[in-house]
């Protein structure tokens, strides 16, 4: 379980390109250099999310753009595209060590604690778009904070 490369430096392509506003855009070189990573490690990422359908090239002049407006992308749909979720679903199936099954596949308390995790980063990411991620750090903080149900769900569950 961990956050891999691709969804973070392709969440911060796109948050990069939806800071340029509505049309704006933004070209591989430009989006390489902003965010320290390869052209082509760029242009892999713009290409996902390019199929995903939040961003769309510009033909001609070049560059990158939202593909709709940022109150429209869902971080879990992005989130999807990018690297999908925490906690697999054939985890278990794909973790059984030396043996064809896990020796814990009857009773596994840390099953249940997987699942619970990942259905409170599902139920954030679903509330989370774009826009949102627009903000500063201190402003995303206090947004973050004031949405008690985030915070209050995943401690009681």
């Amino acid at each position: 379980m961990k956050l891999t490369s691709h969804d973070e430096y392709g969440l911060r392509c796109l948050v990069r390109i939806g800071q340029q506003g509505p049309g704006g855009r933004l070209t591989i070189p430009e989006l390489s250099r902003a965010e320290g990573v390869s052209e082509a490690y760029a242009g892999k990422l713009l290409r996902m999310l390019r199929l995903g359908g939040f961003v769309k090239a510009a033909r001609g002049t070049g560059g990158y753009s939202l593909a709709r407006p940022a109150s429209q992308i869902v971080l879990r749909d992005v989130m999807a595209v990018l690297g999908g979720r925490l906690f697999q679903d054939d985890f278990c199936e794909t973790h059984s060590g030396q043996m064809k099954d896990c020796v814990r596949s009857v009773d596994c308390s840390l099953r249940a604690l997987w699942r619970t995790v990942q259905a409170a980063v599902d139920d954030v990411f679903k509330r989370t778009t774009l826009r949102d991620l627009l903000r500063d750090e201190s402003q995303m903080i206090a947004w973050v904070n004031d949405r008690a149900e985030f915070t209050s769900r995943i401690a009681c569950q």
